[in-house]
């Protein structure tokens, strides 16, 4: 992940949004442990070593995709991973109001 200057936010809320956006990704990180850990307790044929692979590599795109630190899509970003329980919006407090709300509503979609 690039450090990545959000446009129009101070710098209190640039570092509240890396701060938020860090523990999300690592609580998806540790998801995907956990289930790769009970997947592996389960290989017993190719067939199983195969499925596990595939298994990671959609991961591996679906991570990449969710944590995109962009300016232009970052309330979009923070929506979805409230909406996705990967973060708490209280984890953005400190951030503008207005973009608190905008983040709130589009994660109820």
């Amino acid at each position: 992940m690039v450090d990545t200057v959000l446009e129009g936010w101070t710098t209190s809320e640039q570092t509240i949004a890396k701060s938020a956006f860090d523990q999300a990704y690592a609580r998806s990180i540790d998801q995907l442990i956990k289930s790769v850990r009970s997947k592996s307790e389960q290989l017993d044929t190719a067939e199983t070593i195969w499925a596990l692979h595939d298994y990671l590599s959609i991961q591996r795109h679906t991570i990449e995709g969710r944590f995109d630190f962009r300016p232009e899509g970052i309330l979009f970003v923070f929506a979805r991973l409230v909406k996705d329980d990967l973060l708490k919006l209280s984890e953005l407090d400190g951030l503008d109001k207005e973009k608190l709300t905008k983040i709130a509503a589009m994660a109820r979609f």
